[in-house]
């Protein structure tokens, strides 16, 4: 089993690569490769929404180690593979919500574990949620809020420095949306 994941992860990142190498526009080589993935693995398991998210760790992981180790901009990166992840997974609804708060913490945890730019990834997986409810007619106030939590949420978890960066990433309007961080991890810091 370890030898077969990693053959899929080291698959999924040279797809990523050889994706974004040669083009001009990474967001969308990565949205066309990412939601394809996704959309396959959706068919797989049954899984949708959060399970979804979290049977897509390996593409996360390999899509944001491709990006950092293609010296691409991780900001376009990361908007990408949230389009591409919520195109594939076509969650919609209530559903959506909690689909885009385990997306966030998940890339903000696998950027830093990664040693990518926390400040990047947060910006592009704001742009890339605000792009998506475009796409899918969600609210997107209220995708935008949950994934700004998520992603402080998981940004605290790396370090108090890591999450003052990515809480005044994810502060005021981006794309014309306003950002509101909801602060259920404020209370986790109190208990310690």
């Amino acid at each position: 089993m370890g030898e077969e994941k990693k053959g899929v992860i080291k698959s999924v990142k040279d797809s990523i690569v050889s994706a974004i190498t040669g083009a001009g526009d990474i967001v969308n080589a990565i949205v066309d490769t990412v939601s394809t993935m996704v959309s396959n693995l959706a068919k797989e398991t049954g899984k949708t929404g959060a399970a979804l998210i979290e049977s897509a760790q390996e593409i996360i992981s390999s899509s944001i180690s491709g990006i950092v180790e293609a010296g691409k901009s991780l900001e376009d990166g990361v908007k990408g593979l949230v389009i591409g992840i919520l195109k594939g997974s076509k969650t919609i609804g209530e559903e959506a919500f909690t689909a885009i708060g385990t997306l966030a913490g998940k890339i903000i945890k696998t950027t830093g574990n990664a040693g990518g730019n926390l400040l990047d990834a947060t910006k592009g997986l704001l742009k890339g949620v605000i792009h998506s409810t475009k796409e899918t007619g969600i609210d997107a106030e209220k995708a935008v809020s949950a994934a700004a939590t998520g992603a402080v949420k998981a940004a605290y978890k790396i370090s108090a420095e890591a999450g003052d960066k990515v809480k005044n990433a994810a502060t005021g309007t981006i794309d014309g949306v306003k950002v509101v961080v909801k602060e259920p991890f404020a209370k986790s810091e109190e208990k310690k």
